[in-house]
């Protein structure tokens, strides 16, 4: 029964295994109409130089070739379309692999291709070649067997044998053979001939569409490693993030312990109902996200209400917040654990009043927040620097903003201050 069910798990994931890949072939592909402007401009550059090579060299009868050029052009897209088809079938392959089918595939593309232009040009050169005769007073013709031959003229001759000067008659001396009814072998020779630079061709523009795909992969690869980027980086913050609930859960009902063993339950009451507006206000947004820095000051006021159950008479708290800068976007509790230093080492080791001061303000284009105390900062015997709360507050900035945010810390003239730097986000 076991084995039957691990079975049965085991074929319900095997589609999730089978699309992972196809996935990933998807995003790589080239845009069709990308491959299709790049046939046509093979085509349509071929076509132009062709045409510009027979005004140059004045080729007979340029307005017929024309149409018949166009014809094979057009012949010669349809094929390469078709070799593309072919060829996309390989784009998940190795490079190598994609090289060696492009030579194969090009040789039957490019048979094919100069199939179309004998059976298009095939017709006019027996034309062109009579005319070119005419020009020049001989008569070229095929004969029955294929054979092209050229009539030699004998003497002019009236009807009745006699030379003379009114009626005559070119009468053909011989017929001179000056190319054999073409065989089989010379029928492949010739098609080969033609194929040979239409395969040159086929691969040029072969090398163009795997350095396409090439790039195409590449922007995917981009792609996936940025999204992989996001996900860690989204893990990361969520991690840090994490470390603030804990610790400051845990100092909040270290004090709420201490209220109750003192019986002191009114004040106890009212820093539960604080601890629940709090919690209620800091869970309502993505943890990982950021949040309007009106709303972060906010929190932290709901934070400075639940210990100032335990300080009544000593923690006094200054806020400055200008209107513009309400919305600005701030990551979430940011500010946290440098409030929760300023009440741990400003308020609960004075004996006198401390105020706890967060402020926001604008400076070369950052935003400032600066979170002091005027108690007697670091306790004798510290070494100062970045503890735990402080380096969290780091790691998460750079995890943000990277190099565009900083942070510094230490005494000030009136006690200790912790300021952040950061970019100004309009949009979270």
């Amino acid at each position: 029964m076991a084995a039957l069910a691990f079975r049965a798990r085991a074929r319900q994931k095997q589609p999730v295994l089978d699309t992972e890949p196809q996935i990933n072939r998807e995003d790589a592909r080239v845009p069709a109409k990308v491959v299709l402007l790049s046939i046509l401009g093979l085509w349509l550059v071929y076509f132009l130089l062709l045409t510009a090579r027979g005004a140059v060299v004045g080729l007979e009868a340029e307005n017929e070739l024309l149409w018949r050029r166009l014809v094979v052009c057009i012949g010669g897209g349809g094929i390469t379309i078709l070799l593309w088809l072919f060829l996309r079938l390989f784009d998940g392959r190795t490079l190598a692999t994609k090289v060696a089918v492009a030579v194969v595939a090009a040789v039957p593309a490019a048979l094919a291709i100069a199939q179309v232009n004998t059976m298009v040009f095939a017709p006019v050169e027996d034309e062109i070649r009579k005319k070119i005769g005419e020009e020049r007073g001989l008569t070229i013709r095929r004969d029955e067997s294929g054979n092209l031959l050229l009539d030699v003229p004998g003497p002019l001759t009236s009807a009745g044998g006699n030379t003379t000067e009114t009626s005559q008659e070119a009468v053909p001396a011989a017929s001179i053979v000056i190319e054999p009814a073409p065989t089989i072998a010379d029928y492949w020779r010739r098609l080969t001939d033609v194929a040979l630079s239409r395969y040159f061709l086929l691969l040029a523009w072969a090398s163009l569409y795997l350095a396409i795909v090439a790039g195409a992969r590449t922007r995917a690869a981009e792609r996936r490693g940025e999204r992989f980027r996001t996900a860690a980086k989204a893990a990361e913050l969520r991690s840090l993030r994490y470390q603030v609930n804990p610790h400051f859960l845990f100092n909040t009902l270290n004090s709420l312990s201490a209220l109750v063993m003192t019986g002191k339950d009114d004040r106890a009451e009212q820093m539960i109902q604080s601890l629940s507006r709090f919690y209620r206000h800091s869970l309502a947004d993505d943890s990982t996200g950021d949040v309007s820095l009106e709303d972060e000051i906010d929190l932290q006021e709901h934070y400075l209400e639940i210990e100032a159950v335990r300080f009544p008479e000593r923690l006094k708290v200054r806020v400055d917040l200008p209107s513009d800068l309400a919305q600005l976007k701030v990551p979430g509790m940011i500010l946290q654990p440098l409030v929760e230093n300023s009440v741990k080492y400003g308020v609960s080791a004075s004996n006198s009043p401390v105020t706890i001061s967060i402020v926001a303000r604008e400076e070369y284009g950052r935003l400032v927040l600066r979170v002091s105390d005027n108690g007697p900062g670091l306790p004798s015997g510290h070494s100062g620097g970045f503890g735990i709360g402080l380096a969290n507050v780091r790691d998460r900035i750079e995890a943000r903003f990277g190099k565009e945010a900083t942070i510094t810390s230490g005494p000030s003239l009136e006690g200790y201050e912790t300021e952040l730097r950061i970019p100004m986000v309009k949009h979270g």
